[in-house]
């Protein structure tokens, strides 16, 4: 890798897989199919929450509380713990972006080094990953279960800065969470935005360094984008 390349770092969840399919095994488990964003939302929030008190629990077991309380409110659902696991189980199987692969192997063909860090798990990221034929362009696909801290505590990011030995400045997350964007600027790496809905980057958060709408236009950004103060 070329020296003045960054390390990129990709959140996983929304960012390189399209969560929409599970919306058909939400009302597959008799569940709305309109409550998706609400329950992702709440598995982040609950498990952010807990990363803030102190606690820890796996994404799989805060995700499978957040469907538990959904099917309770749901007469059409007779079995919450078997609508749970038919929800849980679409995870591995989600598809990535259309635009991933393209960008990915634009990326891994520029030298840069590539990782995944995501909140839920890494086996399941490699799922993914394999199914898209991209597991093998990243060098390591990363979790928080070491460092016991959801994203965006700077003890995950320190974790991935730890197992791919570079320092910060090195590093370059991408990400299409404004939230995880400005945890990672905090905790000294560069920032990717992928901005892939209308909805504009909120003002209270710190701004990513570099912004596309797609991963094969990030790539074209990143090879000609050099950092304030010189190369990483």
């Amino acid at each position: 890798m070329s020296a003045d390349l960054p390390v990129l770092v990709f959140d996983v969840n929304e960012t390189l897989t399209d969560m929409a399919p599970l919306a058909g095994r939400f009302t597959e488990a008799g569940l709305s199919a309109h409550l998706l964003p609400a329950w992702f939302a709440g598995v982040l929030r609950d498990g952010t929450a807990l990363t803030l008190a102190g606690g820890h629990a796996s994404f799989a077991a805060v995700a499978r509380e957040g469907l538990l309380a959904l099917a309770a409110g749901e007469r059409a659902v007779p079995d919450p713990e078997r609508a749970a696991d038919h929800v849980l189980s679409g995870l591995p199987e989600l598809p990535v972006h259309p635009d991933v692969p393209d960008g990915v192997r634009a990326l891994h063909s520029a030298g840069f080094r590539l990782a995944t860090l995501t909140n839920g798990a890494a086996a399941t990221t490699r799922a993914v990953l394999d199914r898209a034929g991209l597991t093998g362009l990243f060098e390591a696909h990363l979790d928080v279960t070491a460092p016991a801290r959801w994203k965006p505590a700077p003890e995950a990011y320190a974790h991935a800065l730890r197992v791919l030995a570079v320092p910060a400045s090195a590093a370059l997350l991408v990400a299409v969470h404004p939230w995880d964007v400005d945890g990672a600027s905090r905790a000294g790496l560069r920032t990717g935005w992928l901005c892939r809905t209308p909805r504009p980057y909120p003002a209270t958060h710190r701004p990513a360094d570099v912004t596309a709408a797609s991963l094969p236009e990030l790539a074209e950004r990143l090879l000609t984008w050099r950092p304030p103060g010189g190369p990483p």
